[in-house]
């Protein structure tokens, strides 16, 4: 039952997120490399991309990729490694093959993209996740066997295609139920040619490692991982209905069909055991990468976010789990019965607190018993709202012209208002000095000792959420995996 609520508490959570967001897309896909424009005459695609006729729209793009995701991120030693990397797959690739230049995102989702003139992108999250080089290469391979393939141009050719049939279908037909079923069928056709293409590049990046010399098996261990990190994502919850209908339409193949495809594929090369994997230089890339978020966008430290740039924090109550996105706090409680949202909205000219509030700024909700008062000793506003299925606390705390908003929602006729009381009342300004103290999580490497344990290894992270499976995840460990001493593994610290 409670992982029934847990899907239902997703979806609100989804809802909250898109309030007073218009237009506002969030992006990125855990547990996958999905190319957004990756670059098609060849069924095996190892030939030179044409980036001619492309190259203004991936300007266009290396922009847009830039903004969504933070920036670039400047880490020399990773940057290095990568280079070398993608130098070797260069040579090693079947026909002519392009210029790679490789770019570091500061965001820390887990994602990869490829351009179809050659700009290549992973994601210091991303980062963090593989244990050696040859995990790294698959990644690298992935992307370039998109742009070899010329995946984006097949792609846009295909939707053009799409949209002209459902285009013409709906002005011949004149019937919007069989126009409907038409535009269905384009889409899941053209979800199974996305799902194809992923295969495909699968494919190709397993040999293209393992003509540069890595350890082909490394496909499979990195893949393995991101479904790991999907899992702890989400909690381990079960999907509801409409995710598993997603996970049919998806442009990527289930995470078990891609290991069991491409280690079929490193069976066909070798044993395991062939090939580099050098985890030691790997590891030293990417010490003292960042990690989590970062602190001028607002980090999560267990139960309490802090924002540097704009000197505010806040904590929630026990049990629930925070977590910072774009321009937004999502929340959710252990139990799966409340559902938090913290934001930042800036006031017209003229226009007050109170008034702002009683307007209502959650769509189809209610504002009702609006409390003039005041948080961190400034002008705030107290409220609350009635859903269809929800109970609403809400608190507004105004410090200028901008607005902290706190959305706390309970499902049926629970009322969180002592746990609503708590939050606003833990929303503070923090001093220069505080906010300075506020520094990135940095990847840090460990090296066991004799005795120690996972349970031992995860005490040296007590600001992170579960410690022990993050443990896990980072250094791509079982659960009951015994630590050999000696070894450096991965630890996420200041």
């Amino acid at each position: 039952m409670q992982q029934t609520g847990r899907a239902s508490l997703s979806r609100l959570s989804k809802r909250l997120a898109a309030i007073a967001l218009p237009g506002f897309l969030l992006v990125g896909c855990l547990g996958d490399q999905s190319p957004i424009l990756s670059a098609s005459n060849s069924s095996d695609g190892e030939i030179a991309p044409r980036i001619s006729t492309i190259q203004r729209a991936s300007d266009q793009e290396h922009q847009r990729l830039l903004a969504a995701f933070g920036g670039e991120y400047r880490a020399p030693r990773a940057r290095a490694a990568l280079d070398e990397v993608v130098q070797r797959l260069a040579k090693a690739g079947e026909g002519q093959i392009g210029h790679y230049d490789i770019t570091i995102l500061n965001s820390p989702v887990v994602n990869a993209f490829a351009l179809p003139n050659g700009r290549l992108y992973v994601t210091r999250g991303l980062l963090a996740l593989a244990n050696d080089t040859s995990e790294i290469a698959s990644v690298l391979a992935h992307e370039i066997a998109h742009v070899t393939a010329q995946h984006a141009v097949e792609r846009a050719e295909k939707e053009a295609e799409s949209a002209l049939v459902s285009q013409v279908v709906s002005q011949v037909l004149k019937d919007q139920t069989r126009s409907e079923a038409v535009r269905a069928g384009s889409r899941l056709s053209l979800a199974r040619f996305s799902r194809q293409q992923e295969l495909t590049a699968d494919q190709i990046s397993v040999r293209n490692i393992s003509r540069a010399g890595y350890d082909p098996y490394g496909a499979g261990r990195f893949l393995a991982t991101l479904g790991r990190n999907t899992a702890f994502r989400s909690s381990g919850q079960n999907q509801s209905a409409d995710d598993k209908r997603l996970d049919i339409l998806s442009s990527h193949p289930q995470t078990p069909e891609r290991i069991a495809a491409v280690t079929a594929a490193a069976r066909q090369i070798g044993a395991p055991g062939i090939g580099e994997r050098d985890a030691n230089r790997w590891l030293n890339a990417i010490e003292g990468l960042a990690y989590g978020d970062d602190p001028r966008d607002g980090v999560v430290r267990g139960r309490r976010y802090l924002n540097s740039a704009l000197r505010i924090g806040f904590s929630a109550p026990d049990g629930f789990s925070l977590e910072s996105a774009q321009d937004m706090v999502i929340g959710v409680s252990a139990n799966g019965a409340q559902a938090l949202r913290f934001d930042s909205v800036t006031l017209k000219s003229g226009q007050t607190l109170e008034s702002y509030v009683a307007a209502g700024w959650i769509e189809g909700v209610e504002t009702t018993g609006i409390e003039k008062t005041e948080i961190a000793g400034q002008p705030a506003v107290r409220a609350h709202g009635r859903g269809t299925d929800w109970t609403f606390r809400l608190a507004a705390v105004q410090i200028g012209e901008r607005v902290y908003r706190f959305i706390l929602a309970a499902r049926g006729g629970s009322d969180p208002e002592r746990q609503m009381r708590a939050i606003a009342d833990s929303f503070r300004v923090m001093t220069p000095a505080e906010a300075q103290a506020v520094r990135p999580m940095q990847i840090r490497l460990v090296a066991a000792e004799a005795g120690d344990t996972i349970a031992s290894m995860a005490e040296r992270m007590p600001e992170q959420d579960r410690p022990g499976e993050l443990f896990q995840l980072l250094n791509g460990l079982d659960r009951n995996a015994a630590l050999t001493p000696g070894q450096r593994y991965k630890v996420v610290a200041e």
